[in-house]
This record gives structure tokens, sequence and C-alpha cells, in this order.
């Protein structure tokens, strides 16, 4: 197990930082944190932070899961079924994800193999549908228990195990909070198992919960060495001490934020933590990012990538792993241990940024926005579908939309001087968002434009996989720093697929969301100004992509 470290390799950001790790020690905050004190972050956050801290415990509190769910295990096995998936967004997949990856060493199909499914893209559900499901288990997990994506997610293969002579009920493991709807139905139709989480953990921190442990466990992973890296390092992250690397972290974010860097660039350096900073993506997005202040998460490929080694005064790139040219922070340790690092270093960040890390305030908008369309469409109309706005232009096989207030983008006559009519309107030291709606298999070569955008605007991208990024920094872009411009991009679908019981399928109800959460943010917040949002979609999704990523080097700055 490797030491918990975090070092800060900029000497003006490290004495900057000085004050407020100073401050944090004298506050006591640490050893609080992990006491559970929910009076740290005022008297308006305390009633939330009263029931989102029994996190800080969870390397003790989770071990009974470990004897259940090996088990658990033991017995699919017996029956044959060692193929696990998983219907989960946000909190629910990004840590089972980054825990399967990492202990079967980044491999496809290496020894921990989890197949996630976070999405509503028709074609990578039908994928997950095609594995031999003789031998798959589906995890059905939901805190609320009314996620609309496993709701969905969840029906369809109920119908599809059914179709192939499989009793569904007994390929079903349920995971989510007590007392919610899907655990009801988990026990009135008699699934496999029901696992209820602890409540008192939100979902961005969950990690080590029923949430991460379950899915991770059932694939064969010891969760119980997962427990013990997390159990190794809290001592030191409950010690009010200038050497404790969460007050650290925690203060050397806050201090680069109170110097205008709102965005944290994090990449990977040889941690092999696969995908980490997906996870701490979430955490760090939707912990920070409200009341018009925050971190932005950056998540990049590697340390050369743009916007990491030359990232600006508005950024501060993060090492995860050994440091590297152009970091100013490095962080190391353990799976377990990073998880409950992070977890403590972003909710001390909150309480010096002066907001509560515990609520998502801006999450409901989008999902209200998509119900609205799905409801026309119940009704008879077509909002949810791509033809739900006019095209304002059409270049071969993509169409440029727009929503909200089209002023910024004036006339264009190509793709390329749209995109760059978005680059011109996002304000500067802004982000630019790319968010794709489509597959993230099949169209896995779509994310390459993250970097060539980034390099060619000289513009912070982020990146995001949509609807799994409305669980993750779609907190931000509602909540956070108003100063970002977004490029929203869906495809046609070839071969729809409905949902059971449902009056919308998946494709619509993928449209639906884009469309939903393209509204919200064209829509001025708090008086504001409206923030650029181009909508492009793909009638061709092969041709398409190929002319997006030919027109992007049109784009200059």
């Amino acid at each position: 197990m490797s030491t918990l470290s975090v070092e800060i390799t900029d000497q003006g950001l490290a004495d900057a930082a000085a004050s407020l790790v100073e401050k944090l020690v004298g506050d006591q905050a640490a050893s609080k944190l992990a006491a559970g004190d929910a009076t740290l972050w005022g008297p308006d956050a305390e009633p939330e932070a009263s029931k989102r801290l029994a996190w800080t415990t969870l390397h003790e509190t989770s071990r009974p899961l470990v004897d259940e769910l090996t088990a658990l295990r033991r017995e699919l096995h017996d029956d044959g079924v060692d193929r696990v998936v998983l219907a989960g967004m946000g909190g629910s997949s990004l840590a089972p994800e980054v825990i399967c990856a990492t202990r079967s060493g980044g491999e496809v199909g290496g020894e921990f193999p989890l197949v996630v499914l976070d999405t509503t893209d028709p074609g990578q559900v039908s994928d997950a549908l095609a594995g031999d499901l003789s031998r798959t288990v589906l995890v059905v997990s939901s805190k609320s228990g009314g996620t609309v994506e496993t709701d969905s997610q969840r029906r369809i293969f109920a119908q599809v195990f059914e179709a192939n002579g499989i009793d569904a009920d007994s390929r079903m493991v349920a995971v989510t909070d007590p007392g919610t709807g899907l655990g009801d139905l988990a026990r009135d139709q008699g699934f496999r198992r029901l696992v209820e989480a602890d409540p008192g953990v939100g979902g961005r921190y969950s990690a080590l919960t029923a949430f991460g442990l379950v899915p991770s466990a059932l694939t064969g992973v010891d969760v119980g060495a997962l427990l013990d890296e997390a159990a190794e390092a809290a001592p030191a992250l409950a010690q009010d001490s200038g050497d404790n690397p969460a007050i650290v972290l925690a203060a050397a974010m806050a201090a680069a934020h109170a110097a205008g860097a709102e965005k944290v660039v994090l990449a990977d350096t040889g941690s092999g933590l696969i995908g980490f900073g997906n996870w701490a993506e979430q955490l760090i997005a939707e912990s920070t990012g409200k009341q018009g202040t925050g971190l932005l998460p950056v998540v990049v490929e590697n340390a050369e990538a743009p916007g990491f080694a030359d990232a600006g005064p508005d950024a501060t790139p993060i090492a995860i792993g050994p440091a590297a040219g152009g970091a100013r922070m490095s962080v190391t340790g353990s799976l377990g241990g990073q998880f409950l690092l992070w977890e403590t270093a972003v909710a001390l960040a909150g309480r010096l940024l002066g907001i509560n890390p515990f609520d998502q305030p801006d999450v409901e908008s989008a999902k209200q926005a998509t119900r609205d369309l799905l409801t026309e469409v119940g009704s008879g109309g077509s909002s949810g579908s791509a033809e739900g706005d006019e095209a304002v232009l059409t270049d071969g096989p993509v169409e440029v939309r727009v929503a909200g207030d089209a002023s910024w983008l004036g006339s264009p006559a190509t793709l390329g001087a749209a995109l760059q009519a978005l680059v011109d309107a996002t304000p500067d030291a802004g982000y630019l968002a790319i968010q794709a709606y489509l597959d993230r298999l099949d169209d896995a070569s779509f994310a390459t434009l993250r970097p060539e955008l980034a390099s060619i605007t000289g513009i912070q991208t982020t990146f995001g996989w949509g609807p799994r990024f409305l669980h993750s920094t779609g907190q931000y872009h509602k909540g956070g720093h108003q100063n970002g411009a977004f490029l929203q991009v869906t495809g046609s679908v070839a071969d729809d697929l409905a949902i059971p019981g449902q009056p919308f399928s998946f494709g619509t109800l993928e449209h639906a969301q884009a469309r939903g959460d393209a509204g919200v943010l064209a829509a001025p917040k708090n008086g504001g100004t409206a923030r650029p949002v181009l909508r492009l979609h793909l009638a061709d999704r092969a041709a398409g992509l190929v002319a997006l990523a030919n027109a992007v080097r049109e784009v200059g700055r």
C-alpha cells in the first residue's frame, strides 16, 4: 500500500496556501469532520450536512458487506453467472468503474470485467444486451430509486432476459437507499438480492458504500483490501496538522481559486488508478460548483495534453501520480486512500470557499426540463426528437442548431464558421464544454476533439458523455462560474429501442435529455447574460464525426 502524499510543487502556491493550512489546523476542521461535525459549513448548510457525513467512517461501517458480497458472488458463480452489468449513473457507476479498471490494470476483459451502462444511447444499450445473457447479472444501482436512465435499463433487461427464457428477477441485484421505490420493487418481485446502502452518504461520496462495493465485489475485486487502504489513510486525514495531506490539498485548491484559478486540471502521470480523474471530476464539480463560484475540474489525457502543461493563470494543473512538468501539485497514494483523501479535501475546501459541499441545487432543473419534453412526447408531440428545434444551417451530414439566444452566432455559412462563432463567444478566462450524446463505445473517437479544440483555441476545454455528465459536471455548468460556452452533439439513431412500459424510446429519451439540458444552460441565470449553446446533430454519425473533425481544424482564436 502506498503512502498518501500531496506535494505543492509551485512555491508561490505553497506560500499562498500556508495561511489557509494554518486556518484549517487552528479550526480543528479535520478532526471535527472525521467526528461528523455538521457545523463546519455554517448554519445554512447544517441541516444537509448532518445527513451526509457517514462517509468519513465507511472504512469501518462497510466491513460487513465484504463477507456478504463474497458469498453472493460464489452463489452466482455456482449458477454459472459471472458477467456483471451495472445499470447506474453518477456516483453509482463512476467509482465501480475506477475500482474494476484499476484492479484489472485497465485491460479490457481483464480479471475484473465490468460492463458499465450509464447511458441512454440505444447503440450502447444494445451492445450491453448483446453479451452472453446466460452468464449475466444486472446490478440496478440508484440512490433515489427512481433514476430514469437506470429504471429504463432495468426494464429492457427484464424484458430481454424473459424473452431468452431466463428468470429476470433471479438475475437482478438492487442497490439503493432504504425506503425507495426500487427497494420496494426488489422485494415485491423477488430480486436475487437487495442491498440497502447507508442513507447518510451522498452519491458522490459513496465510493466505499454498497454503491461502489457491490458491483466491484461481484466481478471479483477484493473490496476488503480497498477498505484496508482507506482505513490506513484515515488517521492521517483526521489529524489537525499541517502535514495532513487533505488539509494541504484543500488549502492549495482554495488559495488558487482566491487568486483567480477557478479550474482544476487533472492529469494521470502514472498513478495506476485507471480513470480516477473521472471520479474526482464529479466529486469536485458537484461539491463546489454552486452560488456562482467553485472549481471546474478539467480532466485531460496526460501531462503533455493541451490545457495542462500550458495552463494559464485561471487553472491549477494537478498530477495524479508523480510530479510532472507543468503541475502545481501532485497527489499519490492507494486507491482506497485517495478516495478518502479527495473526499476529505473537497469537503474542507467547501468550508474555505464558503459553500455547502453536500447539496446540488441546480441538478433538478435539467431533469425537469427532460420530463416536460417527455410528457409532450407522450401526449403526441415531437419535442423529444432531434427535430424539436429548427436547424439554422445544414453542412453535409451535420445540422447546426442553437438553444436560446442566437445573437452570438451571426450568420455562419459553414460548420467551421459556426464553431468559430462559439469559440469567439466564450468569455475571457472561461471554458468550453463538449457534450456528446453519443455511443461511448462506437463513437469513442469523438473524445479526441477535446485536445484538438483545447490546442487550437487555448481555452480550457472539458469533455463529457451525455447523459453521464449530467450526474457529474452538470451541476457546475448551471451553478458554478457563469463563463462557459457549450458544444452539444447528438446523433441519428439507426436502431432505436423501445422502453417497456414507457411511451418513449431510448432514442427519444436521449434527445429529450440533450434538449432539456441545452435549454436550461441557455437560459440567463440570476439576471445574468445568456450562455452560448451550439447544438450539432449528426444526421449520419460516422460521416458527421469526420465532418466535425475537419471543421474543428478550421477554428482559431
